[in-house]
């Protein structure tokens, strides 16, 4: 059996930290400035930017969570 809330808050913190540094990597390198432009049109308001980097963190933590936690939860309907 999976626990959605606790799968739901690694995989939201985990992509947010994903979309946080690849930010931040942007900001200083260039990297990953394609994928953050797709990003930039998905969700609402993200920027390439400190700002960018938060928003972009908050926006990762809940779309990861949001689908880890139903993930988790439609397995446990199926077992």
């Amino acid at each position: 059996m999976l626990n959605p809330i606790k799968l739901g808050i690694s995989g939201g913190l985990l992509w947010g930290l994903c979309m946080f540094i690849c930010t931040v990597l942007a900001i200083y390198f260039g990297y990953s400035t394609k994928f953050l432009n797709i990003m930039a049109d998905i969700y609402p308001g993200y920027t390439t930017s400190w700002w960018g980097a938060i928003i972009g963190f908050v926006y990762g933590f809940f779309d990861g969570f949001i689908g880890l936690f139903l993930l988790a939860w439609i397995y446990n309907k199926l077992k």
